[in-house]
């Protein structure tokens, strides 16, 4: 096989956008659009990949880390221009080069590989991705000989009646000799209306060379989706989110709604979890067998165990061990660590807080910067007071523990295994094991205080 390269585009700003953010880095269902094209271009067996970047060069950089070879467009006078950057590293390599813009995320790898094979098999020195659409204005046609081969490309501007009832357009994704291509990009001129060097030039340069010009159609026209805009955005999310959505549920999970349910690329879910409506799963959230999440829950890079129970609740960079209920309307917050079978009830938050096996917090509840052992029950209304307004403390609460409710535990403060703490207790000592620490004022009742209350009235 010969050897094979990749080169994609990202130097564009893209003002239609309208936004701070480069074009490239705006996510699709949690992944930049460039990181989709550059993942699914790895999935190929390819020797080197370049990525032309200009406009948020470093952070494009930093997205992509170490999946591809960088070089810098410092001024954007067009895709041939572009692609011409690459020159210092690829300019002396022989075989095949893909060339894909770095806002199509919606392309896969297998449509990269369907390209690859047709060219080769085609003995071509260039060829390119089209498809078919109903609505072909704005995009250049592609015009084909008898033979079914490339005659020319047009832009949309340029064609005639005829040539403009063409529904197969070039996409803007190709396949060159790497030789050929380089040689003819010395080639292209700017004399255009823009005055930008444009690589469809490349395929004209070619055919006047008497070069073999091939094209691949496509079947599927919205992998072909370039963004340029939140329109475009929104719906490269939308078809992007339903390939997700049937992913999972081809491998045995139950999206009741997928319409109304919003998974990441990068999420893994295992077979017999329930997603219900609403809920909303990003990062690197792993989600393991026989789990039901939602609905209107989020995740976000969570570690969920099997057959626990995500209800109407947030949970943050946190992990949840096996037969967890939580819910409906907790919070999770960043760094807490859930054990087995632990139920965290509605309107409870946990903050950097581990809460051992069986124990439970089952209502309005806060527990924060806490170690919280086995089998403890934390009573409606208990709070670790972690905060004196300049630095956080811990709360350790040990094995088999008795909270009441409304019971304040002021850190730093250990509560020994087996303690109970009376209900209404503000403790700001360590209480001993096996013991019960009341730490509330003394009740003082005021026969008839109502009545010469009123008298004096």
């Amino acid at each position: 096989m010969t050897n094979r390269f990749a080169i994609i585009l990202a130097a564009g700003q893209g003002t239609r956008m309208k936004s701070k953010l480069y074009k490239v880095l705006h996510p699709v269902c949690g992944k930049p659009m460039v990181e989709h094209v550059v993942d699914n271009v790895s999935k190929l067996t390819v020797e080197r990949t370049v990525t032309v970047v200009g406009h948020g060069a470093e952070l494009v950089k930093s997205k992509l880390l170490n999946k591809s070879d960088f070089v810098v467009q410092e001024e954007q006078l067009g895709t041939a221009h572009a692609v011409k950057q690459a020159k210092g590293i690829l300019g002396d390599e022989e075989g095949t080069t893909l060339v894909i813009c770095g806002d199509t995320p919606l392309i896969t790898s297998e449509t990269m590989e369907a390209l690859l094979k047709h060219h080769h098999e085609h003995k071509a020195k260039a060829t390119v991705l089209t498809a078919y659409t109903d609505q072909p204005d704005g995009y250049g046609r592609v015009i084909r000989n008898a033979e079914g081969l490339v005659e020319k490309n047009v832009e949309h501007k340029d064609t005639n009646e005829e040539e403009r009832k063409i529904k197969e357009i070039n996409t803007g994704t190709y396949c060159f000799d790497n030789q050929a291509l380089f040689q003819a990009l010395e080639k292209v001129s700017n004399d255009n209306a823009q005055g930008e060097y444009y690589l469809p030039d490349v395929i004209e340069i070619l055919k006047n060379q008497n070069e073999v010009v091939s094209a691949y159609q496509t079947a599927d026209f919205d992998e072909t989706m370039g963004v340029n805009d939140r329109v475009a955005l929104s719906e490269a999310e939308r078809i992007m989110r339903k390939r997700i959505n049937e992913y999972h549920m081809r491998n045995g999970v139950t999206i009741i709604d997928p319409t109304h349910t919003y998974i990441d690329a990068s999420i893994r879910i295992g077979s017999d979890t329930i997603i219900y409506p609403g809920s909303i799963i990003k990062g690197n959230t792993t989600i393991a067998e026989d789990c039901q999440i939602g609905p209107n829950s989020e995740l976000y890079n969570a570690v969920i165990g099997p057959g626990s129970v995500i209800q109407q609740s947030v949970v943050r960079e946190s992990t949840i061990g096996a037969r967890v209920d939580i819910g409906p309307f907790a919070h999770i917050r960043p760094e807490s660590n859930i054990h087995d079978e632990v139920k965290i009830g509605n309107f409870v938050e946990i903050k950097k807080a581990v809460i051992g096996k069986g124990s439970k917090a089952s209502h309005l509840s806060y527990i924060g910067d806490a170690d919280v052992g086995e089998n403890v029950n934390l009573g409606c209304g208990s709070i670790t007071v972690n905060y004196n307004g300049k630095s956080k403390s811990l709360t350790k609460i040990e094995d088999d523990v008795f909270v009441g409710c409304n019971s304040n535990l002021v850190a730093p403060v250990t509560v020994g295994k087996g303690a109970y703490i009376a209900a209404g207790s503000t403790i700001t000592k360590d209480v001993p094991g096996e013991s019960l620490s009341i730490a509330r004022a003394r009740q003082v009742n005021k026969e008839d205080y109502v009545k010469k209350l009123n008298l004096k009235n």
